[in-house]
């Protein structure tokens, strides 16, 4: 669900509790200052100093509601009529030597204020905020590298289109490539790490949930629009900070969009992302309660090998923790194993982390501390040996999410 998913990641950002003044967020905060001068008011009713509370619908964002109906390539773009919106990328990726690598990134764009007409409006006003997460998962030096990017909309320094993918901050992007909109190109880079990347679907997009629409809770639009690229074959290049791999490998992909927050008592979630040698895939999120429970709301689908989606409710599976890891940088607690059994499917995996260290800290951008590692699958499908690699995204260890945003 990412990835993404409940869309409390950006409440930090507004958060004086939990942002560190630095330097760089320092100049941040000043530079929002005078952009804003010249950005239109808020809607009427709605004064800045409570609009972090206010519900979407009132405050002028839609929700996303039931009977939506998805259309590609216009739903690969840009939504900027809703609060907030992430395209995720991760996956596996082998050198030409076995080399074995994992990488994620990811893209969010959150409107600070529900469109309005722009006539006569400063090309500096700020609209949207862009940031952007980069990982490598480096498994023969048991090497984690990350960095993060936060940019404005403004003057072309971040931005995303409608209608088609291309989304960047930067240097960093994601955009189709080709008239048919199938080919991805990825490209970002940190200090010494680089990706330039092309994914091709193998299969079509499936949509999460039900009727259009992924629930997070049981409240009146307490849900976001969400649909996967399960399987793209890739191939390119990364860059590490003594050498430059020519790799392939396979690739997933979610966008997701809404405005909801996440409902009351829960204090983040649990996703895994499930590639199959089979062909098959599997997407699980749990949604966590404070008392650690799932939230009913919790779901998944199961994609057979011709494509056809199949969603699955918090009934259908079990998910056991079978072991923990302790981050020295954060101090949280997380989750390092699993067992996954979906009965229904005569599914019983385990998924085990290639690195325990996948840790992402990132108060340059979001200001959340999360753990999104590339694991390893073993298990059984009706008795027979099964295997693949998938990716976990774990969010609320080091501090429960806070649901205003």
């Amino acid at each position: 669900m990412h990835r993404k998913h409940a869309v409390s990641w950006i409440t930090s950002c507004a958060s004086p509790v939990r942002y560190r003044l630095t330097p760089l967020g320092i100049a941040f905060l000043i530079g929002l200052f005078v952009l804003a001068l010249s950005a239109p008011p808020e809607p009427a009713g709605v004064s800045s100093s409570l609009a972090a509370s206010v519900p979407a619908r009132d405050a002028g964002y839609p929700l996303a509601l039931p009977g939506y109906t998805y259309e590609f390539p216009r739903d690969h773009g840009s939504h900027d009529r809703f609060r907030t919106e992430w395209w995720y990328f991760t996956g596996h990726l082998f050198g030409r030597d076995g080399r074995r690598l994992g990488y994620e990134l990811t893209f969010f764009r959150r409107a600070l204020r529900p469109e309005t007409p722009r006539q006569g409006g400063s090309r500096w006003a700020i609209h949207q905020l862009y940031l952007a997460h980069f990982a490598i998962s480096d498994v023969a030096e048991n090497r984690f590298l990350y960095t993060e990017r936060l940019s404005r909309a403004a003057l072309g320094k971040a931005g995303s289109a409608s209608g088609r993918l291309r989304v960047w901050i930067d240097r960093w992007s994601a955009e189709t490539t080709s008239p048919d909109h199938d080919t991805v190109s990825l490209r970002a880079t940190g200090d010494g790490f680089a990706i330039d990347l092309r994914l091709t679907p193998l299969k079509p997009p499936v949509i999460h949930g039900l009727d259009g629409i992924s629930r997070k809770g049981d409240g009146h639009g307490q849900a976001s629009h969400y649909y996967s690229f399960t399987r793209l074959r890739t191939e390119g290049t990364v860059r590490l900070p003594s050498e430059t791999l020519q790799v392939n490998g396979t690739s997933w992909m979610d966008h997701e969009f809404g405005s909801a927050d996440l409902g009351e008592g829960q204090v983040g979630w649990d996703w895994f992302s499930v590639q199959l040698q089979d062909r098959t895939e599997l997407m699980l999120y749990l949604l966590r309660r404070a008392d650690g429970s799932p939230d009913p709301a919790s779901s998944g689908t199961f994609i057979a090998t011709d494509g056809h989606a199949r969603h699955l409710t918090i009934d259908d599976l079990t998910i056991t923790v079978l072991a923990h890891w302790n981050s020295a940088a954060s101090g949280a607690r997380y989750p390092s194993a699993w067992r996954v059994d979906v009965p229904s499917l005569g599914l019983s995996l385990t998924l085990s982390p290639l690195m325990a260290k996948q840790e992402l800290i990132t108060g340059r951008s979001t200001q959340v501390t999360y753990w999104e590692g590339a694991v390893t699958i073993e298990g059984t499908r009706h008795g027979e040996p099964i295997h693949g690699h998938g990716y976990v995204e774990l969010t609320g260890y080091a501090e429960p999410f806070d649901r205003r945003l």
